[in-house]
């Protein structure tokens, strides 16, 4: 019996997986969570073999889905981790899969596909949605600008006209560890502004 937590913020949306896995036989649903806390707690009290993790929990969760599959990864023993979101911006793949998640689909995603990737993320495989594959393969083939998961937190802030000071604030770090990444940005992206790195990226897809 592969056992799952789901992992949304959304009511709707874990009461329509609920009742997707309903009818599966080899699957059952040992806990619900509405934000990244809730589902690092529940993954450690349940273990379960599955957390499909949503990305983003609005208000609800100061922690996003990437931080939670971190910690809930670094168990003894640890589940795997399926992210089934709605953002499919590099800057979130990159987040999840360094975070340590098995897979990754879009909730558009038709219900055999993401059946079948609980059932390969439980047996230990990689789940990707085929934009996602794509879109990870189009990452390796060009590797001109590969910037880290941090730098891309940083150019996502930026990106929401956050400053320095701002973006340092929310990332817990100095605001000369901001200007350093944002250098670095710049360069790999061969810009010389916040605005040109912003529009940069939004055009080669690392920005939603």
């Amino acid at each position: 019996m592969i056992r799952i937590v789901i992992a949304d913020d959304h009511p709707i949306v874990r009461a329509g997986l609920a009742a997707l896995f309903a009818l599966e036989d080899d699957i059952v649903i040992v806990a619900e969570a509405a934000t990244a806390a809730e589902a690092v707690s529940a993954a450690e009290r349940t273990s379960p073999n599955v957390v499909l993790m949503d990305l983003q929990f609005g208000q609800l969760s100061a922690e996003t889905g990437a931080d939670a599959t971190r910690l809930i990864r670094e168990f003894d023993a640890a589940p795997y981790v399926l992210v089934l979101t709605n953002y499919d911006s590099d800057a979130d793949i990159l987040a999840a899969i360094e975070a340590g998640a098995s897979g990754y689909l879009l909730k558009d995603a038709p219900p055999h596909e993401l059946i079948a990737a609980v059932r390969a993320a439980a047996a230990g495989e990689s789940a990707l949605a085929p934009v996602i594959a794509s879109r990870l393969l189009d990452r390796m083939r060009a590797p001109r600008v590969s910037l880290s998961s941090r730098e891309m937190q940083v150019l996502e802030l930026v990106a929401k006209g956050r400053s320095n000071s701002q973006v340092a604030a929310e990332l817990f770090v100095s605001e000369t560890t901001v200007k350093t990444h944002l250098g670095h940005i710049f360069s790999k992206m061969d810009v010389t502004s916040r605005t040109a790195a912003v529009s940069a990226a939004r055009q080669r897809g690392i920005l939603r």
